[in-house]
């Protein structure tokens, strides 16, 4: 009887941990320093500050930008985004990212996704399109650990194939 009264106590713990679910995680403070960063991104990408760009992603980040190849590491990052600034200026184009859009946080990883603009010289906007960005958090600091974005608008077409010489 006592091997009954056991495996019927065992039983009604096992079921009672069955409905036990873990403790919610609080990610206010966490969201919060995630949806600076999107904003903290474009100032200082229209700043020209690449080495501060550089500085928000892990040594280990990839950087997967719209055609072109992928960026791994920080001298990587930096030297695309230095190359890519330098472009943006000459253009007199500047990056509008308000704010991070959707953000979710599960443990030391988390994700940001949002929309961006591209406006010229005359405040009128030549591209607009979708970002995603995951983070890593180490020893209390959030950093990108990938990148990626892409236009909304078609990519250019193809020039045409030239006739070759007679």
């Amino acid at each position: 009887m006592n091997i009954l009264k056991s495996a019927a106590v065992i039983a009604v713990a096992l079921i009672a941990l069955a409905g036990c679910k873990p403790a919610a995680q609080d990610t206010t403070a966490d969201e919060a320093a995630i949806r600076l960063s999107a904003p903290a991104w474009a100032a200082s990408y229209n700043a020209g500050d690449a080495d501060a760009l550089a500085a928000m992603y892990w040594e280990d980040a990839t950087l997967q930008p719209p055609g072109a190849p992928a960026a791994t590491g920080n001298a990587a990052i930096r030297e695309f985004l230095a190359s890519d600034i330098t472009a943006a200026k000459a253009a007199g184009l500047t990056m509008n990212i308000p704010e991070a859009g959707a953000v979710d946080v599960s443990g030391d990883l988390a994700y940001e996704a949002g929309t961006y603009t591209v406006t010229d010289a005359s405040g009128a906007t030549v591209d607009a399109g979708k970002y995603i960005g995951v983070f890593l958090k180490k020893d209390g600091k959030w950093l990108y650990i990938r990148d990626t974005w892409n236009s909304d608008n078609a990519p250019a077409a193809a020039a045409p194939a030239s006739e070759p010489a007679a």
